[in-house]
C-alpha cells in the first residue's frame, strides 16, 4: 500500500518547533479522524499508512518527529513495527495506539521501546504531545 504523502499546508507550529507525524491505521476513516485531529491540535501530518511494511517505508523516506502507529495491522504486529522504526531511527518517537484497552497490553507496552500508549478513545493532539515528550 501506497502512502499518502499530503501535507499540511499550514506549517503549525508547537513551541517554535513543527512536529511531524505519520498516521499508521489499516482503518481510513481512523486515519482521516486522526489526521483532523492532530493537526487541529498544531501537529503537522506528513503522511498516513494502512500497514506495518509501508510504515517502516516511510518513516525512513520521510523521517517525521512522531509516528502514531495501530497496535493491529494487517500485515504485522504494531510492536515489531515499534521496534523496526526505533532500531532504524531511534530519534523517530512512536505512541502506539489501539482500540483494544490498556490492561489487555500492559506486558507488552512495558518491553516496548514505543514512548507510551493512547487508547483510540483519548486520541489527540495535546495527548500525543504530552506522551511523545515533545518539549514545547
Amino acid at each position: 500500500m501506497k502512502a499518502l504523502r499530503r501535507v499540511n499546508a499550514c506549517g503549525a507550529r508547537i513551541g517554535g518547533v513543527s512536529e511531524t507525524v505519520l498516521i499508521v491505521d489499516d482503518h481510513a476513516g481512523f486515519r482521516r479522524f486522526a489526521r483532523l485531529l492532530l493537526e487541529a491540535g498544531g501537529l503537522t501530518v506528513v503522511g498516513e499508512v494502512g500497514d506495518g511494511g509501508s510504515a517502516v517505508e516511510t518513516v525512513r523516506e520521510l523521517a517525521p518527529d512522531l509516528v502514531v502507529l495501530d497496535v493491529l495491522l494487517p500485515d504485522m504486529d504494531g510492536f515489531v513495527v515499534a521496534e523496526q522504526i526505533a532500531a532504524d531511527n531511534p530519534r523517530v518517537r512512536v505512541v502506539l495506539t489501539s482500540s483494544r484497552e490498556r490492561e489487555e497490553l500492559r506486558a507488552r507496552l512495558e518491553r516496548s521501546r514505543a514512548r507510551g500508549f493512547i487508547p483510540k478513545a483519548e486520541l489527540s493532539a495535546e495527548r500525543v504531545i504530552a506522551v511523545a515528550g515533545v518539549r514545547r
